[in-house]
């Protein structure tokens, strides 16, 4: 295990850590959170025996393998496939040994050796790499490419494979998502839940939290404080103690008046759709853990656009794409007022262009654009952070935009964003990429849009940001377009989804639960082709041969056929679970129930809804169980 006893550090003028103490222990996966500069990448340094503490002391066992992601970009010319092979330091020792003892004819040498190699597994090193690259999003032909050939993001994603390939006991990851599109995301979820050592992540995505730790690690008022279970369970822990003190009751109060609100308007049009329905028991949640959150140094929210036009933009007939390059065709969109759009698709898809074509960036290459007469784009993307002014202040940036704007409305303003003081009027050369996303973000809201379109807007922003931004779209009354990892966001801002796929944009009328086991149908797909071009290109045409292929083939559909059908089994349970849970949930909404006489009848329903969510669980985890063991068959 881990243990940091009474540590204290500073870094220049800022004090991170006095007198902390805490303990992670050996096989536990815990998530480290707390604000932007709070010391979570400090502590990573500490662990790494990078930075020294002022006082205390941090003991990790002696044996332990540590592997962790690199943030800085990678500069290697090596090919991808061997850049991901070198996190695997003791491989290329014994490869580099074998090699010479082979031109020195050191057989006995050799054989011990190539038992070492055995012993690792280093036989399939470059399959386990390519197994890697692939979840990742990448493709077999970017295998041979110089990892200095892809572009920033793609090169973080082959330094976070090279940390995943090295054999470790503890493995830290430093925001591991941002870059990864939400089928890449959905893949490391599944790889760190079979991950056997010990994880430390710091991520501001609380989903992908909820799904890989078991354990929290909150870094607040200099000191670490460890909560037992997922984000989820650390909310509602400090929410009840939060509670309990009243700090802050009014502001409390507020906040979950305006989800409340939220709910209640949003509850009139959740009769249909089941990806509705997902968003309102979300919603629910959301309100339930709004104290956890009172808090928060961000209060901001989104001015009410002054106009509208209906609609606000349409897309008719439109081809997307670079010159000659079409990578959406046939693309029929219109967005309204009030329209709440999520962009789902793979890595490459073309989700990025259509946010592009949308805010002009891109010109269409065929088809119309058509928008309204009081159309106001606010466009978030990351390229926004390098158009920023580095010599400017917070303030400057939005004074340009609204140079009759008083100084004091705009430090108010600015203050929601937690840029106090000195900070909203000192240049931003030297802040983190987290307040630069603060700022750019501050400055869209800034400009009262009716429309926003946002790609990926929580890259960077710590957790509680993403909070404070989740529900300021809630209130927020224009239309939303946008592309996120961030399945918290997604569901509980989004009304509606377009899948992005095979060169087409059309609308996926179910829930994100329902995207997941698509992706997976998705790779299976892919999987078995690869694997059928593969053996189709090492074996002859014979007619036995295709004869021994049909009986194997008939073999393996006797195998899975039970599996497949235990798989339809649970999930036409799962839709009974889902639809009595929604007519529970429908007359918990009453508020009668909540009065006196109706006691014993609201303890009944809040029960069997206990129950009921039990059994769903239960029957998701037999479901992606099912799954693997139906993939393992299908792939031996």
């Amino acid at each position: 295990m881990i243990k940091l006893d009474s540590v204290s550090l500073q870094r220049g003028s800022k004090i991170l850590l006095e007198q902390a103490s805490a303990v992670f222990h050996t096989g536990h996966k815990n998530a480290l959170i707390g604000g932007n500069g709070s010391g979570k990448s400090s502590l990573f340094q500490l662990i790494l025996g990078q930075l020294s503490s002022d006082s205390g002391s941090v003991a990790i066992p002696k044996q332990w393998r540590i592997a962790h992601m690199a943030q800085e970009v990678a500069t290697s010319q090596r090919p991808a496939l061997d850049y991901i092979i070198d996190g695997d330091s003791e491989l290329r020792r014994i490869e580099h040994e074998l090699q010479l003892a082979e031109r020195n004819e050191q057989h006995q040498l050799i054989a011990s050796l190539h038992e070492q190699l055995d012993n690792i597994d280093g036989y399939n090193a470059k399959v386990r790499a390519e197994q890697l690259l692939l979840g990742l999003g990448f493709s077999i032909s970017d295998t041979q490419k110089p990892a200095n050939s892809f572009s920033g993001g793609w090169r973080i994603r082959l330094n976070l494979a090279q940390a995943l390939m090295s054999p470790s006991d503890l493995l830290l990851l430093d925001e591991p998502t941002n870059h990864l599109d939400l089928d890449a995301e959905l893949w490391l979820e599944q790889w760190l839940q079979n991950y056997d050592g010990s994880l430390l992540l710091i991520s501001h995505d609380r989903d992908f939290i909820d799904s890989v730790c078991d354990g929290i690690v909150h870094i607040e008022h200099q000191q670490l404080t460890t909560y037992t279970g997922n984000y989820s369970a650390f909310e509602r822990q400090r929410a009840e103690r939060l509670a309990q003190q009243q700090i802050n009751y009014q502001k409390q109060q507020q906040r979950i008046s305006e989800i409340n609100d939220f709910v209640r308007r949003f509850r009139a049009k959740a009769t249909k759709a089941k990806q509705a329905q997902s968003r309102l028991k979300e919603l629910s949640r959301m309100e339930a853990i709004a104290p956890a959150h009172i808090d928060s140094p961000f209060d901001f929210s989104f001015p009410k656009p002054e106009r509208f036009s209906d609609p606000l933009l349409n897309i008719s007939h439109g081809q997307l794409g670079y010159g000659d390059s079409i990578i959406i065709d046939q693309l029929n969109l219109s967005i309204h007022p009030g329209s709440r759009i999520g962009l789902l698709g793979a890595n490459g898809a073309g989700k990025s262009t259509l946010i592009k074509t949308l805010a002009t960036e891109l010109t269409l290459l065929q088809g119309e654009r058509t928008q309204g007469e009081h159309l106001a784009l606010g466009y978030f993307s990351q390229h926004q952070l390098e158009a920023l002014d580095l010599d400017a202040s917070p303030a400057l940036h939005l004074q340009r935009l609204a140079p009759k704007a008083r100084e004091q409305e705009i430090r108010n303003f600015l203050g929601g964003f937690n840029f106090h003081g000195d900070m909203a009027v000192e240049p931003i050369r030297h802040f983190s990429g987290g307040e630069k996303a603060r700022l750019a973000l501050a400055i869209v809201v800034w400009q009262k849009p009716n429309l926003l379109l946002l790609d990926e807007p929580t890259n960077h922003l710590d957790l509680e940001m993403c909070h404070a931004l989740t529900v300021a779209l809630q209130g927020f009354e224009g239309a939303v377009v946008v592309i996120s990892h961030d399945r918290h966001l997604l569901r509980n801002t989004v009304d509606q989804f377009l899948l992005v796929a095979n060169g087409k944009a059309q609308a996926f009328d179910d829930d994100l639960d329902a995207y997941s086991r698509w992706i997976m149908e998705q790779r299976k797909i892919a999987n078995s082709e690869n694997k059928n071009t593969s053996k189709a290109s090492e074996t002859d045409n014979s007619a036995s041969n295709k004869k021994e292929q049909r009986q194997q083939a008939a073999e393996q559909r006797k195998k899975l056929a039970p599996i497949t059908n235990a798989i339809k089994n649970i999930e036409k349970n799962m839709a009974q679970l889902e639809t009595k849970l929604s007519r529970i949930e429908e007359s918990l909404a009453d508020s009668s129930l909540y009065e006196d006489d109706n006691k014993a009848n609201l303890q009944r329903l809040l029960k069997e809804q206990g129950e009921l969510k039990l059994a769903h669980e239960q029957a998701e985890e037999q479901w992606f169980e099912l799954n693997d063991e139906l993939e393992t068959i299908s792939s031996s």
